[in-house]
């Protein structure tokens, strides 16, 4: 069985958990060098994928009802976080932007078929240009979304299965707030010495730390993939 058909049926059988939860499935899926480096530095693009492995992110894409990035991903690579490497339809485009720094000339405020949906913690007033729906939610002790409150208005609007593209803040984000539920992981043969896609988690002991399990992995092309269900050892108070 290709790697692409066994995570469609892994991803699948998940799709009911959502509903207990009253919040979306989450699968963080992002690429990364050998060393755990996403980009050179922090505001620069780097493509790791091959080929094929971009085709899986746009397979993943299309098995999501919403995909969400932060503002940073946005300003840096202007993605379009589309389905075109693969039959299927556009995810929701979902972007976390505490202080309102989104272009109205970036490309998800271009979608034809969908307004991309911005969450923020900013009050504010007047136009906005592009496609755009700006939602304001209670922000945290850091002025940054309130990722619980954030998850529960996506379940509340119909997202049940939500793919988080990245950047490193909101992949370590999520991970520190137990909210991402599940892995899938590019792994490119080359050494960069950059940009870590996961930051510190702040937590000092082993056996403390997220662990994935069950992990499975295959390659596709020269890329490594690697999946499973993120477990974690410690309840957060939310």
């Amino acid at each position: 069985m290709t790697v692409n058909r066994k995570i469609e049926q892994w991803l699948a059988s998940h799709k009911s958990a959502s509903v207990s939860a009253k919040r979306p499935f989450v699968t963080l899926s992002y690429a990364q060098s050998w060393d755990g480096s996403i980009t050179t530095r922090t505001g620069e693009t780097l493509a790791l994928s091959g080929t094929e492995a971009t085709r899986l992110t746009h397979q993943l894409r299309s098995l999501h009802d919403g995909i969400l990035v932060g503002v940073g991903t946005v300003l840096s690579d202007d993605p379009q976080l589309t389905v075109r490497d693969w039959a299927g339809s556009n995810p929701q485009p979902i972007v976390l932007d505490s202080r309102l720094r989104m272009p109205p000339t970036a490309r998800l405020c271009q979608h034809s078929d969908r307004n991309c949906w911005v969450l923020t913690s900013l009050n504010e007033s007047g136009e906005f240009g592009g496609q755009v729906e700006i939602m304001t939610l209670a922000g945290d002790a850091d002025g940054r979304v309130n990722l619980p409150d954030a998850l529960s208005l996506l379940w509340k609007k119909g997202i049940r299965m939500l793919m988080v593209e990245g950047g490193s803040k909101v992949i370590t984000a999520f991970l520190k707030a137990q909210l991402a539920d599940a892995l899938v992981l590019t792994i490119a043969p080359t050494l960069v010495g950059g940009y870590k896609g996961v930051g510190s988690l702040g937590i000092d002991s082993k056996s403390l730390l997220p662990q994935i399990r069950p992990l499975y992995s295959q390659m596709l092309g020269d890329d490594l993939i690697m999946w499973g269900d993120l477990q974690y050892q410690q309840q957060v108070e939310l």
